[in-house]
């Protein structure tokens, strides 16, 4: 559970310390609006000891005024209009106390979070969930701190067992020079005369034979040295492997899978400021103990002592440089992701970036990358290291980027601002596979040396084709309910009755219990490709015209949860029996994609009944808004379940046309049911005013103007009593059409 939710709830004195923490330092709405964003953040990733640390704190402070700025934005309403105001001065607020230290904002953001989760583990009386993410992140960071601490003593430890064990070799090879000199004049005794070389032999041999004792004591000595420090050096790589598993296979993986979630909806992936530094620690700890190993193989041929250490040292060769390889052909990662969605002759993006180019002095010789266009079987080629022979599925406009060094971040990135796809080379389609079921990816590659050219890597970096058959139906209400959230820009997700009505459709089951469907999978060609069970459409389909509907002309109704939505229509007449007449609810149609309808209740000569309204749909909307339609249908008195109408809506009605300018009346439509039309009275006069029923795209019965008769027989009606707008559109159009003559002309003699 998020820790401000948990904070929210304390009381008493532990409430007033909370409260305490917040003032005009750092207002407490901040914290509320932007929990979330707030506790996402990577806050212990930034030292406040360290100088250079400050754009990275510079960053996370624009990143939270742009949050507040977005808050504000999104704003509706009577409240929200106030709440814009003050939203918006919160981020002027915070811009000027913080712009020229924003270190001193992490410290201050740092301090209220650690209170808050103290405060509420006090309150519990518990240690575990209550810091939740950011007390596991800490301790996360602790332990790959703690490990590259431990590295670095290993690596010095090494480092200075290597200048050891080269000042005894150093010291073994002047030793042996001198048997070597001891030898010679040995040998030059030969020439002297018996009594000399008799005088002079016993003491040269007496030296012989003491540096001989030695230099064999010390080749044994250091070949221990040097099969000790290689065993040091197995420890070392054995941690480095490890911890590089723990930063590229979880750390680096995770950032992805948010990257790709985000892309879906999901909350952004966050920075890679963290992950760059872990990174660059490993390639300076990484090169330091290739150095050491490079040296170490340089003293054996300096001084070959026979042994296992060759084998033992061009194993750790092998080995650092796979690990060294690994890391720089992982760290070669797409930061900003091209669009899901390609159209040819359409300008799009991208961002590459090595996350160790900067430590590796990559920059010095900047490398170029190009990127290409491939279809989804060359890209599983590719996954299993086949010989694709260059080929491509299309051809990129400005392809090619040379990656820059940015000394200010220390990041080596290439940034691709104006790639266009010119063309496209689609494979032949087999079966039910649609154009839009083919995929493709950007391939995006470059190569450069390492170290004087020791190295030489090519890289790839691409997203692998991973797409499962079929998904758990809990996996997919997670991803649709963040795709929905996210492209109608909402808070107010699916609730768990909107997953089972989804579930419900999607199975074709009427079950009501969530739990029959937690083992249910749902396949591809259920998802988007076979059509819903008596409808031409599929669920995605039905799916997303929902939410573009929403998106587009919905989405302050669904924010303030005047839309049920996802309701049958059995469930509707269920729901709305039970309420006084006039009650009515909005559902999203069954039979259109894309639509809404009204559903209510009201008498019929022999019994009650609910009505449900023909859907409205995108078409319908741009022509008069949701509201406005509500308040023309006089009918509707109460939203479900007893709210008066006029109390939801009203603050989204437009308001009332002008008088007549200049001889002319602006024309207006409003909306009438048939058979459930009452005049609307003219505020001055009391009477029905004549554009009211000009503009009426029915005919009006004024005579019985509470008229609820089910009329069958009426062709806008049908048998259900749903009525459809379309039809009566054109009649719309036409009064309209007259309603722009001049009154004059067009009116003068009917005036009485």
């Amino acid at each position: 559970m998020a820790v401000w939710i948990q904070a929210q709830q304390l009381q008493g004195d532990a409430l007033h310390q909370m409260q305490s923490l917040y003032g005009q330092h750092f207002p407490i709405e901040v914290r509320h609006y932007l929990s979330h964003w707030i506790e996402s953040q990577l806050w212990d990733a930034i030292d406040l000891e360290n100088p250079q640390e400050e754009f990275k704190a510079k960053r996370l402070l624009d990143s939270l005024i742009q949050e507040l700025q977005n808050k504000a934005e999104h704003q509706v309403g009577e409240d929200g209009f106030l709440l814009k105001i003050k939203l918006g001065h919160y981020a002027n607020q915070l811009k000027s106390t913080y712009d020229r230290c924003p270190l001193e904002l992490v410290r201050c953001i740092k301090h209220i979070l650690y209170t808050e989760q103290r405060l509420v583990r006090e309150a519990t009386n518990s240690s575990s969930p209550v810091g939740g993410m950011l007390d596991s992140m800490s301790q996360k960071y602790q332990q790959i701190n703690q490990a590259f601490e431990e590295l670095r003593l290993l690596t010095q430890d090494t480092e200075n067992d290597l200048r050891k064990l080269q000042h005894n070799q150093e010291y073994f090879i002047i030793q042996y020079q001198e048997s070597l000199r001891i030898q010679a004049q040995l040998s030059s005794l030969a020439a002297l005369p018996p009594a000399d070389r008799q005088l002079r032999e016993p003491t040269l041999l007496s030296k012989r034979a003491t540096v001989e004792a030695w230099l064999t004591r010390e080749a044994n000595t250091l070949q221990k040295y040097r099969l000790d420090l290689a065993e040091k050096h197995q420890k070392t790589l054995q941690l480095l492997r490890k911890q590089q598993t723990i930063i590229l296979d979880d750390e680096l993986i995770q950032w992805k899978r948010r990257q790709q979630l985000a892309g879906n909806g999901g909350p952004p992936e966050g920075g890679l400021d963290i992950l760059q530094s872990w990174c660059e620690k490993l390639a300076e700890t990484i090169w330091q103990n290739r150095q050491q190993i490079r040296r170490a193989e340089h003293l054996r041929q300096q001084l070959p002592i026979p042994g296992p250490i060759e084998e033992l040292l061009n194993e750790l060769n092998s080995t650092i440089t796979d690990i060294i390889s690994a890391l720089v052909t992982s760290t070669f990662i797409i930061e900003k992701q091209p669009p899901q969605v390609l159209k040819t002759q359409t300008k799009f993006a991208a961002t590459v970036r090595l996350l160790v180019g900067g430590k590796l002095n990559v920059h010095m010789n900047p490398p170029q990358v190009k990127a290409t266009i491939i279809s989804e079987q060359q890209a599983k080629a590719l996954l299993k290291n086949e010989n694709t022979r260059n080929d491509s599925s299309g051809e990129i406009l400005n392809n090619n980027c040379v990656m820059e060094y940015h000394q200010t971040t220390g990041t080596l990135s290439a940034h691709f601002r104006n790639m266009s796809l010119k063309r496209i080379k689609r494979s032949d389609r087999r079966g039910a596979e649609s154009v839009t079921e083919e995929k493709f990816t950007i391939l995006f590659e470059s190569q450069f040396s390492v170290g004087s050219n020791e190295l030489v890597f090519q890289v790839k970096g691409r997203v692998p084709f991973l797409v499962p058959d079929k998904v758990l139906w809990p996996q997919l209400c997670d991803a649709i309910n963040m795709k929905y959230k996210a492209e109608v820009q909402s808070n107010r997700g699916l609730s768990e009755e909107n997953l089972v009505f989804l579930a419900q459709k999607a199975f074709s089951s009427s079950s009501n219990n969530p739990d029959d469907y937690r083992s249910m999978t749902m396949t591809w060609s259920q998802f988007n490709r076979e059509s819903l069970p008596g409808r031409n459409f599929t669920f995605w389909q039905w799916f997303d015209g929902v939410m573009e509907l929403t998106k587009k002309h919905l989405k302050p109704h669904w924010n303030d949860g005047a839309i049920l939505g996802f309701v049958n229509k059995q469930q509707a007449q269920d729901m709305l029996m039970s309420k006084p007449n006039g009650t009515f609810l909005l559902r999203f149609s069954d039979s259109e994609i894309g639509g809404i309808t009204i559903a209510w209740v009201a008498e019929n000569p022999n019994k009650r009944m609910v009505w449900n309204l023909m859907p409205y749909t995108t078409k319908d909307f741009s022509i008069r808004s949701l509201a406005d339609r509500i308040s023309d249908l006089n009918h509707l008195l109460f939203l479900y379940p007893d709210k008066p109408k006029d109390e939801v809506f009203s603050k989204y009605y437009t308001p009332p046309l002008s008088k007549a300018v200049d001889g002319y009346v602006k024309p207006q439509i409003k909306q009438v049911v048939p058979d459930f039309a009452t005049a609307n009275p003219d505020p001055t006069s009391g009477n029905p005013t004549y554009m009211d029923q000009g503009a009426s795209p029915a005919p009006v019965n004024h005579h019985h103007p509470y008229n609820m008769y089910q009329n069958i027989a009426d062709p806008i009606l049908d048998a259900e009593g749903e009525f459809d707008l379309d039809d009566t559109m054109d009649v719309a159009r036409h009064v309209e059409e007259l309603l722009r003559r001049p009154v004059e002309s067009q009116w003068g003699g009917q005036q009485s």
